[in-house]
């Protein structure tokens, strides 16, 4: 439990230094305020997406900030997995050497986004309503903006925690996520840490300018690659039959996209929708009651006893 709250703790405080909507309630000095608006709209501003491998020049900008606020140079670190992917690491040094550090992670690149698809240029940085508007402004370039604003404030104010925090801000999340792979294999002594914490999901929601939940994610669902692979007898392709592994294949297909897998709610899941029900109102608040109600599903492949 103390763990817990210590994460907590800390990624509130981190989160403290996001740029949040005109009308809610506002914690930072406005110079604060202004030094993470400026990060974030630079991080927009720069096409991170794989095609353009933009992630070096972004991680470069970010470092730049780094070395302004008055980090040694020994301390940032532009690492780069090839010529189009590359992550930031800085380190803010704490008072103890007996602890392990604390990683702080985000992600710098982002997936396409086509103007024509967007009512707004999606590589300019725009306020409207309140709202910001670009490529990446909830994933994850403010997660990135956060935290360097935070790394800025934090050494600029001439603060030392307690053990060392280290930042780090890969460039390849949204596509192989090779680079955290690379880091932690060939660079470990720079992100080893205790404990990580990633901005990428959780945070906090607000409603009608009143801060009403603290999310954090217990966990992250990942993707996988599947091979479907037809084999038929041979033949001559002038020789056209009905059934052949194309078709076959087709029909697999099809198969796959009308099925719908039963919804499973996990423990974790199921105390999220009961208590985020409590804030909420209306048919929100009822589905989520719903959803916290949903029976778990039986084991499918229960334990055999081999005993005698």
């Amino acid at each position: 439990m103390r763990t817990l709250k210590a994460c907590v703790s800390a990624t509130f405080l981190v989160y403290s230094c996001l740029v949040v909507p005109a009308h809610a309630q506002v914690v930072l000095p406005p110079a604060e305020r202004t030094l993470a608006r400026e990060v974030l709209q630079e991080l927009i501003q720069i096409q991170t997406t794989e095609a353009e491998g933009a992630t070096p020049r972004a991680a470069q900008a970010m470092a730049d900030r780094l070395l302004a606020a008055g980090f040694p140079r020994e301390d940032v670190q532009v690492l780069a997995l090839n010529p189009k992917t590359a992550s930031l690491v800085a380190r803010l040094r704490g008072n103890a050497t007996t602890v392990k550090p604390i990683l702080l992670m985000a992600h710098i690149d982002v997936v396409p986004a086509r103007r024509e698809d967007w009512s707004l240029d999606p590589w300019t940085f725009v306020e409207r309503d309140g709202y910001f508007y670009g490529r990446g402004t909830t994933d994850n370039k403010a997660g990135a903006a956060t935290l360097v604003a935070s790394f800025i404030r934090m050494k600029r104010e001439g603060w030392r925690p307690r053990r060392d925090l280290i930042l780090a801000l890969t460039g390849d999340e949204e596509t192989t996520g090779a680079s955290i792979q690379w880091l932690l294999a060939q660079h470990r002594p720079l992100v080893d840490a205790e404990f990580a914490l990633n901005t990428d999901s959780g945070g906090i929601i607000e409603k009608a300018g009143r801060l009403t939940l603290f999310t954090v994610q217990a966990s992250e669902k990942i993707y996988a690659d599947y091979q479907l692979e037809i084999t038929d007898v041979g033949g001559h392709s002038s020789l056209v039959r009905a059934e052949n592994p194309i078709t076959t294949l087709a029909a697999a297909l099809v198969r796959l996209a009308e099925h719908r897998f039963p919804t499973e709610v996990t423990e974790v899941a199921r105390l999220f929708f009961e208590r985020s029900a409590l804030v909420e109102a209306g048919q929100v608040a009822s589905d989520m009651r719903a959803v916290a109600r949903a029976k778990p599903r039986k084991n499918r492949n229960p334990p055999r006893n081999n005993a005698g």
